[in-house]
């Protein structure tokens, strides 16, 4: 990082919110170094590229983009320089590999910065689990909770700086401080007693460390200064499946808890994860999947087909035809977006209070109500304004819909 010091930098970034998290750090650590953050690769003197490898097709798009770069001052960080430097450094010899340990180190402002009204804050480091299939984890390393102190010192810095919405982030939320004698229920509970107007958006949780957690936490999201969304990634409904991934709970635990959640918290929004195309998922286990998504009818689902990681156990286990995993992926993914196209449709014609979190377009803004729904809605509106609005259209994984009253007065009809 020494090198980069009164440059012009352009900065990629991919993968989760943690690492958006860690590019907004980094851009203010070299901007107090003199160098200026650009929007394009053109007008840059180096060039940062904040990598993900959390699947196989992520990593060669990486891969792609080091190699676009090769010839160019470039600069490596996010989970690859840890796990596969010398992967980076076949594509680009002469690129620098930045650790995201240092970025961290080196980090000393108040917090990360506002985008569109939203900030983010990095809650923990790794995670408690052993998932089976997870490069994530040796990249990351074992949980490292932030204290709660430091984490509502950052928030109100946010808020100051007329944040939003937010964006609670870790590679796992809900194992925050497991390893400091806390949970994470008396953290959300001490951030939601500061002053200001904010909602807070939690990131992913593992069903594992989550479950004994449920109750408390779906009364905060109800009650607190959090938005009535969780992100539990179930992965399979299968139990033979889920053991070989090492997960560490059972389809039928999964689901008690997503029951425990709706009972404490019935407007709170489920969203999860499935892996389909696991080296032991048989068609009866991709069944169990089946099932178990048209039971607990999440409103949103991630689905990725499976991909050996280097260095995991599964990476060990032979895989399955590409065909097998894409024509489970399709018919998964085809399911649950008729489930919450069902769900969308009844909201159509319904007033609800929601939030504006930033703008979508020229002309038009994305809204959030309690439960984090995407809406959006035409108009100029300003992030953090709070908006009564009709919804109006059903596009599957958003809403569309027309802002009825501000709380700065009469909106656009």
């Amino acid at each position: 990082m020494e090198g980069l010091r009164d440059r012009r930098v352009y900065i990629e970034t991919y993968g989760c919110t943690y690492n958006h998290a860690d590019t907004r750090k980094l851009a203010l650590i070299l901007e107090g170094q003199g160098c200026r953050i650009v929007a394009g690769p053109d007008e840059a003197d180096a060039v940062v590229i904040n990598t993900c490898t959390v699947i196989g097709k992520t990593e060669r798009h990486m891969l792609r983009r080091i190699r676009a770069f090769a010839d160019r001052d470039l600069y490596v960080t996010g989970c690859m320089p840890v796990v596969q430097a010398a992967e980076i450094l076949g594509a680009a010899p002469s690129a620098r590999l930045l650790l995201p340990e240092e970025i961290s180190e080196r980090f000393c402002g108040a917090c990360t910065g506002v985008v569109g009204g939203a900030g983010i804050v990095q809650v923990a480091a790794g995670c408690a689990g052993r998932c089976a299939y997870c490069i994530t984890r040796a990249a990351r390393g074992p949980l490292r909770s932030r204290p709660k102190e430091a984490i509502c010192r950052e928030v109100e810095a946010l808020v100051g700086r007329g944040t939003y919405e937010v964006q609670v982030t870790g590679q796992d939320v809900s194992a925050w401080g497991m390893d400091l004698g806390e949970r994470l229920p008396a953290l959300i509970d001490a951030v939601s007693g500061l002053p200001g107007d904010f909602r807070l958006r939690l990131g992913m949780m593992n069903p594992a460390t989550a479950q004994g957690i449920a109750v408390p936490l779906a009364r905060l999201l109800g009650e607190a200064k959090a938005f009535s969304f969780v992100h539990l990634p179930v992965q399979s409904g299968s139990d033979a499946v889920l053991a070989a991934m090492r997960r560490g709970y059972t389809a039928g635990e999964f689901e008690a808890m997503v029951a425990a959640f709706r009972k404490a918290c019935p407007e709170v929004r489920i969203c999860t994860d499935f892996i389909v195309g696991y080296p032991t998922e048989t068609e009866e286990d991709f069944a169990e999947s089946m099932a178990l998504l048209r039971a607990i009818r999440p409103e949103k689902v991630n689905v990725t087909r499976y991909s050996p990681r280097p260095g995991t156990p599964a990476a060990a286990l032979k895989t399955m035809p590409e065909r097998i995993a894409k024509d489970r992926s399709r018919i998964l993914d085809a399911a649950a977006k008729e489930i919450y196209r069902e769900q969308n449709a009844a909201l159509v014609g319904e007033t609800v209070e929601a939030v504006v979190t930033c703008r979508k377009k020229e002309g038009s803004v994305v809204a959030r109500d309690r439960a984090y729904r995407e809406i959006v809605v035409p108009g100029n509106f300003l992030p953090g304004e709070r908006l009564n609005v009709r919804i109006t259209g059903n596009r599957t994984v958003y809403l569309t819909g027309r802002a009825t009253s501000s709380n700065t007065g009469t909106a656009n009809r």
